[in-house]
């Protein structure tokens, strides 16, 4: 099985570099072009089933990327992004040192109160890749954010800490993925596509 995971497209949060957790913001006009440019650079494959965070930015994305109608995405409340508490659309730049601290490095400091923690972000989203492991897919597509997508990809480079945290995952930057008894390994990178 291969597994494709990307984040979604640009939002105007994005844009405006806020902190973006369950806020349910659409795409902007960017986002759907970096979607669509994300979709060709794949060519014709076809996915047997495409996923997605239920919030709607994945969604619009994931029937992008996809090619499938929205109305087919198959939504999983485990793969929405991290809830970031108080922070939510906090500017990046002025979070303060606690939070500052734990999104740099979340491997040395704790998750500021009201914020999720990684053993959660890790718990479910690595539940869901495991259920998904047993499905009869060979191509699979996970659309989700740019939070939640380190604790998935942690898990598919079968990393100790469950997480891969570095480098940052950029809008409709798509990594695949190939699931195989058990064992992981990172067949390809399709990079974020650059819009003007």
């Amino acid at each position: 099985m291969k597994i494709w995971i990307t984040r979604h497209g640009q939002t105007d949060l994005n844009k405006a570099k806020l902190m973006q957790g369950r806020t349910d913001a659409p795409l902007n006009e960017n986002g759907i072009r970096q979607a669509e440019a994300a979709r060709r650079s794949i060519g014709d494959i076809k996915f047997d089933a495409v996923w997605s965070s239920p919030l709607i930015r994945a969604v619009r994305t994931a029937s992008i990327i996809g090619n499938v109608p929205e109305e087919e995405v198959i939504t999983d409340e485990r793969i929405i992004e991290t809830d970031f508490g108080r922070y939510e659309q906090k500017p990046y730049h002025f979070l303060g040192i606690p939070m500052t601290l734990y999104w740099a490095l979340p491997e040395i400091f704790p998750a500021p109160s009201t914020v999720e923690t990684i053993r959660s972000m890790t718990g479910r989203s690595h539940a869901f890749l495991k259920e998904l492991e047993q499905m009869p897919y060979e191509n699979v597509l996970v659309v989700c954010h740019g939070g939640i997508i380190r604790a998935l990809c942690g898990y598919m480079e079968d990393r100790k800490n469950g997480i891969l945290w570095r480098p940052k995952p950029h809008n409709c930057e798509i990594r695949v993925y190939e699931s195989l008894n058990g064992k992981h390994r990172n067949v390809k990178v399709f990079p974020s596509p650059v819009m003007k």
